[in-house]
């Protein structure tokens, strides 16, 4: 008999959604002490809500990098919803957005941007 856990979790596929956090067109890069952070709700094409608790994971950025790395996602529907911080102001900034990855993505490393504002 196999037994499944009744949670949600879209994190056991082979894709990766790598997300580059951009303000006013400029990717932002991750900070040691506010590192990009971007929430993922599941089979969802519609944001939430903002609060960490509407969403069904999150993955962080390392100190220094210009991305962040979504890993072992399914083929699907998702909501990204993504903060960090623009060090040129310095600025919180916040956005999101839908991505949909296709059967034929589903083993691959998609790039996508993600704009985000104060």
């Amino acid at each position: 008999m196999v037994v499944d856990s009744c949670k949600k979790n879209n994190t056991r596929g082979e894709a990766t959604i790598v997300v580059f956090l951009k303000h006013h067109g400029k990717i932002i890069k991750n900070h040691v002490g506010y590192p990009d952070t971007v929430f993922v709700k599941f089979k969802a094409s519609d944001l939430p809500g903002t609060t960490p608790d509407k969403f069904d994971t999150y993955f962080v950025g390392e100190a220094g990098e210009d991305h962040v790395h979504c890993e072992g996602l399914r083929a699907g529907k998702y909501y990204l919803y993504g903060v960090g911080m623009d060090s040129t102001g310095p600025y919180r900034v916040k956005g999101g957005m839908a991505v949909n990855i296709k059967w034929k993505e589903r083993k691959k490393e998609i790039d996508t941007d993600l704009a985000v504002s104060e």
